[in-house]
């Protein structure tokens, strides 16, 4: 379908219902011993804008404050982009975003330009700002990761990737020459900034669980035991949901002959940063323990309209990025100057909705759902993963790249997952594994094109390929 149509009066306008024909990615299948590339490929052009879909921005007739034409048409435009995001809302399981939420109450903040500039803790000469929640927000978190409100120092922070490059850079901060140490599984936000930073970068390996191997991480730890260390760990990783062991990422810090002032932990904890306090048996993620920082989305498990996230520290580690700016009367340590005034009070009003026990609620909701389309998918005989801390479910990727983007599946290789969040019913799971099932069996009616193998990914325990069933 086209996305550009013309009007009566001959101009080109813009449906935003239709299905813009995007390039396509590459399609890893399992030939035999041999992987093929499906023929369709999407090419990413560095360099290069390429506008598949764009809403033109154009000049209001002269007549319009009379005629009123513009406002009808943007009207127009804005319905049919809300019943856009209905369907796609509807279809949506591939990537950790709560989608169950309600703000109407908020909606009459709306004509304000909420800004919290500065340091959240600290008073400026800008007066329309929402610190007092931000702070509420902060002193929340700050109790659930276990550290003193004298003790810590944060802010809300535009998204996760923000959390990330703070934490990062109080430990670059902290220790100037000090070297990064992250998975090969972290986000891609962790390897940006030690682009960003300059920064001595080491990847290390990973167990097929996706958690880091610290059998590795000890054997590249040693070669540099004159420099301290600066560690990224993973709260869930990107792609398998998978949670590193900070106890034993301590120990081997500790058997390296690192001391406690000698190495810096972030904590990325985008999405289960919420969620591991409230599962059973769960290794804690707390200030009690030595660790520099911990940072969360707002916008994933808490749910809320737009990317925000929560970045906690010591306040011990702050001083040496704070800077006085004598223009706002204030001090800042943060790395954005403006920040969404609105996202605190978004986040306040959510957390008071819901308490601890709602949360807790939420958590052993989506880990038990988890489980269902995880066993749903092996009873289908389709290789399927789950780890134990997780609500991530790692599965074969689909074959079609037109089913991939109808539900929205984050791929990598031959894998793709379903990340059970709040808003994911059972109903939808059903809709989802008996749509897939139907493309299955038009996939592989010929025995030439099989499913893939994934026992290197996920191990051949959770594998049922031909070779491994």
């Amino acid at each position: 379908m086209s996305v550009l149509s013309s009007s009566s009066n001959g101009k080109i306008t813009f449906d935003p219902t239709a299905v813009a024909p995007e390039p396509l990615p590459p399609v890893v299948a399992s030939d035999g011993d041999h992987a093929v590339t499906a023929t369709r490929e999407r090419q990413i052009v560095l360099g290069k804008n390429v506008h598949t879909t764009c809403l033109e921005i154009t000049e209001p007739e002269v007549d319009d404050e009379s005629t009123g034409d513009k406002d009808a048409f943007m009207a127009g435009v804005l319905a049919r982009y809300r019943k856009t995001l209905i369907e796609r809302t509807k279809h949506h399981l591939g990537y950790p975003y709560n989608l169950d939420f309600d703000y109407g109450a908020l909606s009459q903040l709306q004509h304000f330009s909420i800004n919290n500039l500065g340091d959240p803790f600290i008073e400026s000469n800008y007066g329309v700002h929402s610190r007092q929640f931000e702070v509420g927000v902060l002193d929340w978190f700050a109790r659930l990761w276990e550290i003193e409100q004298n003790e810590y120092w944060g802010y809300i922070t535009n998204c996760g990737t923000e959390g990330n490059l703070h934490g990062i850079l109080v430990g670059r901060e902290v220790f100037p020459d000090g070297i990064l140490y992250a998975s090969r599984e972290s986000h891609y936000s962790v390897f940006k900034a030690a682009r960003m930073y300059r920064m001595d970068c080491v990847k290390v390996g990973t167990l097929v669980t996706g958690e880091i191997d610290c059998a590795d991480f000890k054997a590249k730890l040693l070669p540099n035991k004159d420099k301290p260390a600066i560690l990224n760990v993973n709260i869930g990783t990107t792609v398998k949901g998978a949670v590193d062991d900070l106890d034993l990422v301590i120990q081997t810090l500790e058997e390296c002959g690192f001391s406690h002032d000698r190495f810096y932990i972030h904590c990325d904890g985008a999405l289960f940063g919420l969620m591991m306090p409230f599962v059973k048996r769960a290794p804690k993620v707390t200030f009690k323990k030595p660790i520099g920082s911990v940072s969360v989305s707002g916008h994933k498990f808490v749910g809320c309209p737009m990317p925000c996230g929560v970045q906690l520290t010591r306040i011990e580690h702050i001083n040496a990025l704070s800077s006085n700016v004598e223009y706002l009367a204030s001090r800042d340590a943060t790395i954005m100057g403006s920040r969404n005034g609105h996202a605190p009070i978004f986040l306040w009003y959510t957390l008071n909705k819901k308490g601890y026990k709602g949360f807790q609620k939420e958590v052993q909701k989506c880990l038990r759902n988890a489980h269902y389309i995880r066993d749903r998918l092996r009873e289908e005989g389709i290789s399927a993963m789950l780890n134990e801390l997780s609500s991530t479910v790692v599965f074969e990727r689909p074959l079609d790249e037109e089913f991939v983007r109808r539900w929205q599946l984050a791929c990598e290789g031959n894998m793709a997952h379903v990340i059970v969040m709040p808003n994911v019913t059972i109903e939808k799971l059903d809709s989802f594994l008996n749509e897939l099932l139907l493309k299955r069996a038009i996939w592989y009616k010929d025995e030439k094109v099989r499913p893939p193998c994934l026992a290197a990914d996920i191990g051949k325990e959770n594998c049922v390929c031909p070779l491994h069933k």
